[in-house]
Order: structure tokens, then C-alpha cells, then sequence
């Protein structure tokens, strides 16, 4: 019996297992995940939980409600990849072989790359909301602090989500409304980048709501350093920017078995044809989601988007085809405004976002690159396809895999 064994339960690897369970022949192949976790996170869920909007169960659930009962769920951590041998090693010591390996190890936060970063002040004035029990600690901060300058902080690119940083301030700058406190705090946003966001014309529209907002953006920030003692973050050109409460997204990073294994770059992601998600040096590798080296987003809606032609490529592969589905680096992601409001953004490799409708050219019902109350509601609703739909590898009506030109205004 040959074998596809993926690394990783989180949405990439849990997808893929779904997918594939439907559609390789049992009798013919096994599908085994593994995972050293016992609970599935819903990461976007991380960006509500620091403002008591989302509870802790609304973003964690077991794994095992999500992993086909044929796969077989080993519940250690992937230590090594022989690529060479077609084999993995786990923590208990034991060796996997496989026919076809799909790495979906995601991305982990590295604090400690950055110097003062995790030192005395971490978890007491300095926080991330990227890992779940950062979200509750700065959760646990924000009910009792009482105002002064919060700094939100992009440490350097790639991140998950690249939009979070901008609707974490957004969010606070309504939590402080609703706490009758705006006048209390003073907001400032740090990107490594020279706007608020990768692309102009959505950078035109979220620069306005920063100013709207009375969001200070300092852009161009490459950090050396957080000076605990002064409370400062500082740069290497050598601007320093004072703080109060620093809530920073550090560096992200593949997973270490990915730089064990000598397949990653310098951030531990795996040098991924961006068309095929095929690995550039191992035929017999496929690789999803953050994992990926690819020039797109890395968030939820890329990881469904990559599953649906990763799937078409590695039945191809299997049969000794050519792999023809290409991925065109779609994404699409809510925004979220504050005061009830969104902006939803759909782009790939080649278009940026525009303003349009969205998922019907002409009917919508969501708005392209425009606050609404609607586009709110949709982000919302987003947990509940996540959980019930996604993971699930069901259908999501009007949304295809490749970005639908028609409806926007290029």
C-alpha cells in the first residue's frame, strides 16, 4: 500500500487530509497526519480575543473532530525530514515512509530574534496576539489598563495575516471609544514597510482611515531592539519610539523541523513552485499554506484556494501526468474597521486589490475596498464556514479557487 503522510493539523494539513480521504482508493493508499497539538486553533479568532469579543472556546476545538476516522492521527511531533529516503522521524523515535509527503507546518512567532524583545517586560507590557495565549494575556492587560501610548508593531515581513496588525489598531481604537478612554490613549502603528500596507491602491484606503482615525503611522521601521527599561522600541537608522503598551508582531518563521531538515530558506519556508505548490528540489514533496515560500498571503483563504488545485496536482502526480492546475496566488481577506465596519480585499499574483463586488461581478452583495456594515457581518460569519465548511472540505458557494476578474474596477 503506498502512503501520503502529512506534517501538520492545522487548516492546510486538515484540508488536505479531508480532500484527499474523498478522493485517493483506500485500498491502494494511506493517509496519516501528524501533529503534536491535541487542539485545532482558529487563528483569525486570535485578532478579537484581546477585546473579550471572542471566548476561548470560539477558537479552539479538538483536532480529532476534523481528521477523517480512516486517517490515521499520530499525535507527536515531526523531529526530521529525510527527503533523500522519502521519510520522516518523530519524537518517539520511530520512522515514517512515504510516497508523498505534504508539509502544511505553518509559521511560529520568534520574539527572541529580536533583541529586549522577550525579556523582562514580555507578558507585562509587552505582548503579541499571534499565539493563543498571548491574545488571553493581552486580553487579561487591556480590561484594567488605563491609557497611555500603545505602539502595534510589525516587526518584518512575511507574517501571517498581513492585514491583523492594521485591524488589531482599528479594533482598539474602538474598544478605547466604547471604554470612554480614546482621549486617554495614543495610538501609533510601526510597519517595517513604506505604507500601511503591499499594495497602492489598498494602502490609499486604509492610510485614510489610519489619519481618520487618529492612528499614527511610522513606516520604514526596521527594528534592532526594545529597550525594556525605557520602553522603547528603536531602529536601526536610530529613531526610537517610546511606549507604554507594545503589542508587536515578531518575526515569523517556518517550523524548526523545516530547518533541521536543511529544505528551507533563511525564514525556515520551503522554496515552493508557486503554480504547481510542488517542492523546487523534491518531486514527491508537495507543500501548502505558510509553509510555502510563494508571493502571496499567507492566511486562510490562500490555504482553501492552494488545497483545491494542490489536490488536482498530486492526482495527477499519482497517475504520472502532467500537472496543469495552477495557483494564481488568490487571496481574499476581511478587514476589519472598527465601529461595526469592514473592508474586504480579493487579489492573486498578478492584480492588486481594487474596488468591485464580491463573489458576483455586479450583484455582490460584499463591496470591494470599501467599509461596510455588511463586509462586518461576513467576517463574523467566517468562524462559522471555517468550522462547519473548510475544514470540512465542503463547497463555499460562489467563491472559486482562481480570483474572478469580472465585477472589479482594474
Amino acid at each position: 500500500m503506498k502512503k501520503v503522510v502529512i506534517i501538520g493539523a492545522g487548516t492546510g494539513g486538515t484540508i488536505m487530509a479531508q480532500q484527499l480521504n474523498k478522493e485517493l482508493d483506500s485500498k491502494n493508499w494511506s493517509i496519516t497526519i501528524i501533529d503534536e497539538r491535541k487542539e485545532h486553533y482558529y487563528q483569525p479568532g486570535f485578532l478579537f480575543l484581546p477585546f473579550d469579543q471572542y471566548k476561548p472556546e470560539d477558537v479552539v476545538k479538538p483536532i480529532k473532530d476534523f481528521i477523517p476516522k480512516v486517517v490515521d492521527f499520530i499525535n507527536e511531533s515531526a523531529t526530521k525530514i529525510l527527503p533523500e529516503g522519502h521519510q520522516v522521524i518523530l519524537s518517539n523515535g520511530n520512522t515514517l515512509q512515504y510516497d508523498i509527503l505534504i508539509v502544511a507546518t505553518g509559521t511560529e512567532v520568534a520574539p527572541e530574534e529580536i533583541e529586549g524583545m522577550q525579556s523582562d517586560e514580555w507578558g507585562k507590557s509587552v505582548f503579541t496576539f499571534y499565539t493563543y495565549q498571548g491574545a488571553v494575556s493581552l486580553r487579561d492587560k487591556l480590561r484594567d489598563w488605563k491609557g497611555g501610548k500603545l505602539v502595534v508593531h510589525i516587526t518584518e515581513m512575511p507574517i501571517k495575516c498581513p492585514v491583523a496588525p492594521l485591524e488589531f489598531a482599528f479594533l482598539a481604537d474602538s474598544f478605547f471609544k466604547d471604554k470612554k478612554m480614546r482621549d486617554k490613549v495614543e495610538i501609533t502603528y510601526v510597519t517595517p514597510l513604506s505604507g500601511a500596507f503591499t499594495k497602492p491602491k489598498a494602502t490609499a484606503t486604509l492610510e485614510y482611515l489610519l489619519k481618520e482615525k487618529n492612528i499614527h503611522i511610522e513606516s520604514d521601521f526596521a527594528i534592532e531592539s526594545v529597550n525594556n527599561e525605557n520602553k522603547t522600541i528603536n531602529d536601526y537608522g536610530g529613531k526610537s519610539i517610546p511606549f507604554d503598551l507594545l503589542v508587536t508582531v515578531p518575526t515569523n518563521k517556518g517550523r524548526e523541523v523545516v530547518e533541521i531538515s536543511g529544505m528551507g530558506d533563511d525564514l525556515n519556508f520551503i522554496p515552493t513552485d508557486k503554480g504547481t505548490l510542488q517542492s523546487k528540489k523534491y518531486p514527491d514533496v508537495f507543500v501548502i499554506g505558510d509553509a510555502t515560500n510563494v508571493p502571496t498571503s499567507k492566511a486562510g483563504s490562500v490555504v482553501h484556494f492552494e488545497a483545491e488545485i494542490l489536490t488536482e496536482n498530486i492526482l495527477s502526480y499519482i497517475k504520472g501526468k502532467e500537472m496543469t492546475e495552477q495557483f494564481d496566488g488568490h487571496a481574499n481577506c476581511f478587514i476589519e474597521t472598527g465601529g461595526g465596519k469592514a473592508l474586504l480585499i480579493d487579489f492573486n499574483y498578478d492584480h492588486e486589490p481594487v474596488t468591485g463586488t464580491f463573489p458576483i461581478a455586479g450583484i455582490g452583495p460584499l463591496r470591494l475596498l470599501k467599509e461596510s456594515r455588511f463586509n462586518h457581518f461576513g467576517k463574523l460569519a467566517f468562524r462559522w464556514v471555517y468550522w462547519n465548511m473548510l475544514l470540512k472540505a465542503r463547497p463555499i458557494p460562489f467563491v472559486s479557487a482562481r480570483m474572478n476578474e469580472a465585477g472589479k474596477d482594474f
